[in-house]
């Protein structure tokens, strides 16, 4: 960011962010369209397959991701945002492109829906994470749900009955990743206008991956540019609008909504790929959506709980 415009600009105001509106329509509305979207770019990545190393396809899409939102980007440099803000966008964009090199390499190797159902259990890793890190309680029922949900994530890998591959780990360890990332987004919803965080994303997430691509580097053909390309179109378009449902509605909301993802997913690789339809795939799946539901649900009351104390003192 040139240090003129930094001395110029205006500090970017928290109140210049529109309040988030409690739309349930909206926010439903908003996560269908995210997961056709996302299920869109899983279809792209799968035709794409492995000829191209993982690293270096999701560096491709983010450049091509950075060309879509350059109005955006022009933007940016004429606000001054407070570091505290530029910290949340680095780190979240760091965890969130590793987790995107993994996803690359799990989608070219297992089934659609199996990638899928498997990074249902993100949000089962964020209230682990906040135990650990954050030192919060968890009550009874939430760790009966945590447990649940881990449950649902071995009925989807059945080790010691078929092999655990590559691919499978690859989205086992991207899952807290992309947790992580959905917290903070889910943070930086209440700070920041929905085109910047996205934008912001995209920057970081090329710098994250620059390295590797370097290293790994190999010369894409103008097919698999043409489809990185549209995945760029589609993926960025899904964080918006899954921005947008952050903002409309509570994720207790928006988030059973998300289980749709798995049967679109099913769908398309049965359709396109000829990939069979796996019902530990999709029982594992909706064990893993509910668990998640749950702990959303407790998660919402805690926090109303703790508004109305904080209210009446």
């Amino acid at each position: 960011m040139p240090s003129d415009q930094t001395k110029t600009a205006a500090p970017l105001e928290p109140t210049a962010v529109p309040a988030p509106r409690n739309n349930v329509l909206q926010g439903v509305g908003w996560m269908l369209l995210t997961g056709f979207l996302f299920v869109a770019v899983t279809g792209i990545v799968r035709h794409l397959g492995s000829d191209m190393p993982a690293i270096e396809a999701a560096f491709i899409r983010y450049c091509f991701g950075l060309l879509l939102i350059l109005p955006v980007l022009v933007k940016l440099t004429k606000q001054r945002m407070e570091p505290g803000l530029l910290k949340l966008y680095g780190f979240r964009g760091l965890v969130h492109g590793i987790a995107v090199m993994l996803w690359f390499y799990a989608m070219a190797r297992i089934p659609i829906a199996e990638v899928t159902a498997i990074g249902y259990t993100a949000p089962i890793y964020i209230t682990i994470a906040a135990a650990f890190f954050l030192g919060e309680r968890l009550q009874l029922r939430r760790t009966l749900a945590i447990l649940v949900g881990l449950a649902g994530s071995l009925v989807i890998l059945r080790p010691g009955f078929q092999e655990i591959n590559s691919g499978q780990l690859a989205q086992v360890v991207a899952a807290p990743l992309f947790a992580a990332s959905f917290i903070i987004a889910k943070k930086l919803t209440d700070r920041a206008d929905p085109s910047a965080i996205v934008g912001m994303l995209s920057v970081v997430c090329v710098i994250v991956l620059l390295p590797g691509a370097i290293l790994q580097w190999r010369d894409p053909t103008l097919e698999e540019l043409m489809w990185l390309a549209l995945t760029a179109v589609f993926a960025t378009a899904g964080h918006y609008t899954q921005t947008r449902a952050f903002r409309a509605a509570p994720i207790t909301v928006t988030q059973p909504i998300m289980f749709l993802q798995l049967v679109w997913a099913a769908l398309l690789g049965m359709a396109l790929f000829d990939e069979s339809l796996d019902p530990f795939v999709f029982l594992g799946g909706a064990i893993v959506i509910g668990a998640a539901t749950y702990i959303s649900h407790r998660e919402a009351l805690a926090a109303r709980r703790q508004k109305a104390l904080e209210a009446g003192k």
